[in-house]
């Protein structure tokens, strides 16, 4: 089984328009809501992949209300545990003609200790019964912080497979605490531990830092550009392929969900390079939010160039003859 892990969910309303006057008024727009937060995103992915996961993730109030009825509706297995405060909720304005999009998000929940506590207790018990867990997204609060390290260090406890996308002042907790896979924005990596990120030398320590912490594989991606990425301590140069981006939002969450399949289905480290990386780029060129399918990245995969730094790694035929 794999699990994804959400700690701040979002109740997203979609606005599209033929065109949107940031000055005047906006009428007979198109209007969606749909669950947003990036393990959910990784789970609706997974989805389109056909591979079923289970979402955890925290709920409360009329938000989570909703969230857990769209939820359903997408036949996302999901499990929550009901905190006091609101879920957050974002309005999403989609410019069609201009191909722009404005995003705008409400405040993050207050999570209590009690809340924290029976998450844990749920996410030890569920991870104990599964194969990979992924914890994706931000930490809405201090309270909150614990978690993904909790749950890394339960998934090294009971030698299950964890994957980490999360970024912000506990990131730094996270990576010591030495997921299998770590995944990350190079933007967001470098506020978030204050790290140097500008050139191949630096990005090759900071990943050669990340193995010696014991994490097997990392993926440092930078938003459609040229990015690296780690298997033990083999490194690579990946060249996405070009396409005419829309919207970014959620293609790290394909991207991570390509990873995981990579892995659950026993890919070869780069056949789940090319898949995440395709799964990405094809998210990003369109409105809709980690919905992308085999058949939309079937020849975009051949044109992935994954190119070894230093030394190379040898793939051996072992296939019965």
């Amino acid at each position: 089984m794999i699990v994804t892990v959400t700690l701040n969910p979002l109740l997203e309303r979609r606005y599209s328009f033929e065109g949107f006057n940031v000055h005047g008024n906006n009428r007979n727009g198109k209007v969606s809501l749909q669950a947003g937060g990036k393990g959910i995103n990784v789970s609706r992915q997974l989805n389109h992949l056909n591979t079923d996961s289970l979402a955890l993730t925290f709920l409360g109030g009329a938000n989570g209300r909703q969230l857990r009825d769209l939820l359903k509706s997408e036949n996302i297995n999901f499990t929550s545990v009901r905190i006091l405060s609101e879920s957050r909720d974002g309005v999403v304005i989609v410019d069609e003609k201009q191909k722009n999009v404005t995003s705008l998000f409400g405040s993050d929940p207050d999570v209590t200790d009690k809340e924290v506590e029976e998450f844990k207790l749920k996410l030890e018990k569920i991870i104990q019964n599964c194969e990979i867990v992924i914890f994706s997204g931000s930490s809405p609060c201090k309270n909150t912080d614990s978690v993904i390290p909790f749950g890394i260090e339960m998934a090294n406890r009971y030698d299950k497979i964890s994957v980490c996308d999360t970024y912000g002042k506990h990131l730094a907790e996270c990576i010591k605490a030495g997921p299998t896979v770590i995944h990350n924005n190079v933007d967001e990596l470098q506020k978030s531990i204050k790290v140097n990120l500008s050139n191949q030398e630096e990005i090759l320590d900071f990943l050669n830092s990340l193995y010696s912490a014991g994490i097997k594989q990392s993926y440092l991606t930078d938003a459609g550009k040229v990015f690296y990425s780690s298997n033990f301590d083999f490194h690579f140069k990946v060249k996405p392929p070009e396409v005419n981006s829309l919207d970014s939002t959620g293609s790290g969450d394909s991207f991570t969900a390509g990873i995981i399949y990579g892995w659950y289905k026993d890919l070869t480290f780069e056949e789940g390079l090319k898949l995440a990386t395709s799964l990405g780029a094809v998210n990003a060129s369109r409105f809709d939010i980690s919905n992308v399918t085999f058949n939309d990245i079937d020849k975009l995969m051949q044109t992935v160039d994954v190119i070894p730094v230093g030394k190379k790694m040898k793939t051996l035929d072992v296939s019965p003859r």
